[in-house]
């Protein structure tokens, strides 16, 4: 049986399905106040993982979900991402590793968020421009301020993760991964010996709902939608999996928490391994 909780860090205990919170609308009420409800119904359900970062609506999303879940409860873990810089006149967003940069996104996550540590600060993107030494160097002096607890990744290769390793200890590692795409299996590879969560974005792929017949078939004998399958092998596929799909309504919400009670046969797991991924 799959278990249903993972320690991040070693230390962080959360549910393994979370929630992505970049879906949520922050525009003005009755937009918000919808964006407030699913926020709170996930937590509801028992997700105690939400994911989050400065570039959704540049600070925006993090506010919403302070505005909706804080004092958080104890158990709740938000995670959130810095590294990116927001458009100006003169400049597109692009990614922004400099040290003083990542500092002041730090600090502007605190205020945001509505506490006194970020518990897991991941690196939205490595910039190349910057050493990887002096970009991590930034986050450690912080952790060691005690204004981050752990310190992860976004988007990287497994070499990237073998040098940010030597420099600073990795709790969590998030790339695009799905039962459709597998671009990144050697990196949720070498993230599961080292006990490393990987946080698949876009846990269901777009088109999953129209894929193959086996997951189809899948669905149909256990009663499930296709995107419920679809997480449930996630979760299957490695101890370290920790799913953080994104919705803007409870409904979708509800199913997608939903698929952690799915228990796919060996012969379900197998099938769908056998999957070409696009």
């Amino acid at each position: 049986m799959t278990l249903s909780t993972f320690r991040i860090g070693g230390e962080l205990s959360v549910q393994r399905v979370g929630f992505g919170a970049m879906q949520l609308p922050t525009e003005p009420r009755p937009a918000r106040e919808a964006a407030i409800a699913v926020a709170r119904r996930a937590v509801e359900l028992g997700v105690t993982l939400i994911d989050t970062a400065h570039l959704y609506g540049w600070g925006a999303n993090e506010e919403l979900l302070a505005e909706a879940l804080h004092p958080y409860p104890d158990d709740l873990l938000i995670a959130t991402k810095v590294g990116v810089a927001p458009p100006n006149p003169l400049h597109d967003a692009a990614i922004c590793g400099r040290p003083d940069f990542l500092r002041d996104q730090v600090e502007q996550g605190l205020r945001r968020l509505r506490v006194e540590r970020l518990e897991l600060l991941q690196l939205h993107r490595i910039d190349p421009t910057v050493p990887l030494a002096d970009q991590l160097g930034a986050l450690r002096e912080l952790q060691v301020a005690g204004k981050i607890g752990h310190i992860g990744l976004s988007e990287v290769t497994v070499a990237e993760l073998e040098e940010a390793r030597q420099i600073v200890d990795i709790a969590s590692v998030q790339n695009r991964y799905n039962i459709l795409d597998r671009e990144h299996e050697a990196v949720l590879d070498a993230c599961a010996p080292a006990g490393i969560a990987f946080l698949p974005w876009r846990p269901i792929h777009p088109a999953v709902s129209k894929a193959t017949a086996e997951i189809a078939a899948v669905a149909a004998e256990l009663g499930a939608t296709a995107a419920q399958v679809s997480l449930a092998w996630l979760l299957h596929r490695s101890p370290v999996m920790l799913p953080i799909p994104g919705t803007g309504t409870i409904g979708h919400l509800e199913e997608n928490v939903g698929a952690a009670n799915l228990r796919l046969s060996d012969d379900q797991c197998r099938r769908l391994d056998r999957i070409h991924p696009r």
